[in-house]
């Protein structure tokens, strides 16, 4: 037999020997699963209890500070759709005690598409209050609560939301302070002071949670209620961008349990988590926004009994809302 097929038969013969190894390897690979596994879960529970603390700690939070939540009458009906539709405001007491809102807005967020919308409704448009007569439409709000707010958008503007939410102002303040204790980042258009309880000045600050509520609330210039509206769309932006920064991430369970705290909703607490956690973790971060009335589609007027108003057309406002809610 010559050297070269001793070699080969040598080679052929020991192939066998050469398949324990891989084998055992592979074993090795198998024992190693379970204890990646219970690692993995190891650290999710970790995660999911420092979540549950955070947001324990707020809701404590807001106890401790005196804050305490009486659910409101609301009749919105779930449309299962994909969607969910609330009805957010921005309220506080007057020195006279009355409730009153002086920021509307709805909110969407369409599960499918992952997408936020935001439209913001002018409180000094004049409409037809179910029961009441023609008012200012904020006023549905101090006259009926949000469930007569909510009789009042559907007739004048065709938006019918399923859940209602309105967060005080104080709760705002204090989930801002939690959020950045630096302050938030805004361009500050002008200088502002009057009835908002701060001074601010023009240029590029870091606002606290009053001076952000103040800047955000300022209507006594030139613009009125249209300044206003821009400027808490803006204050909105600079938050989505504060909420998905990974420096912020942290905190984010405190502050949630600090704004669950101050909110009064009739939303249950799974659809506030659901939707949070699909817009920060799978959402578009982009936030398409509306303004109502729309250009082009009001006039100003001065009504019997809350002054300066705004007439609007009802037909061309409602074809907008359907087309924003629905492209």
């Amino acid at each position: 037999m010559s050297e070269d097929k001793q070699k080969r038969e040598f080679n052929e013969g020991d192939t066998p020997h050469k398949t324990p190894p891989r084998r055992s390897r592979k074993k090795k690979r198998v024992r190693k699963l379970p204890f990646i596994i219970l690692f993995i879960i190891i650290i999710l529970g970790i995660v999911i209890g420092y979540a549950i603390h955070g947001y324990n700690s707020g809701i404590d939070y807001a106890k401790e500070h005196g804050k305490t939540i009486k659910k409101e009458k609301f009749n919105g009906a779930a449309k299962n759709d994909g969607k969910i539709t609330v009805m957010v405001l921005g309220a506080d007491k007057e020195a006279d005690g009355m409730s009153r809102t002086d920021s509307i807005m709805i909110a969407q967020y369409d599960y499918v598409h992952k997408k936020m919308k935001m439209m913001s409704v002018m409180r000094d448009i004049y409409a037809d209050i179910p029961g009441h007569g023609q008012h200012k439409i904020n006023s549905a709000y101090t006259m009926g609560g949000p469930e007569l707010l909510r009789k009042t958008l559907k007739k004048n503007l065709g938006i019918d939301p399923e859940y209602y939410a309105i967060l005080d102002f104080t709760g705002f303040e204090k989930m801002i302070d939690e959020l950045e204790p630096d302050g938030v980042p805004i361009d500050v258009e002008k200088d502002m002071s009057k009835n908002i309880g701060v001074s601010l000045k023009k240029g590029n600050h870091r606002l606290d949670g009053k001076e952000l509520l103040g800047y955000a609330r300022f209507r006594h210039d030139a613009e009125g209620d249209f300044g206003r509206v821009r400027r808490q769309q803006q204050v909105m932006q600079s938050l989505k961008k504060e909420l998905v920064s990974l420096d912020t991430l942290p905190k984010l369970p405190k502050v949630a349990g600090i704004l669950r705290g101050y909110l009064n909703t009739n939303m249950p607490d799974s659809a506030l988590i659901q939707s949070g956690l699909n817009f920060g973790i799978r959402g578009d971060k982009n936030v398409d926004s509306i303004t109502l009335p729309v250009e082009g589609s009001y006039q100003d007027i001065q009504s019997p009994m809350d002054g300066s108003a705004l007439e609007i057309d009802k037909a061309t406002n409602k074809k907008e809302v359907e087309k924003f809610l629905n492209e």
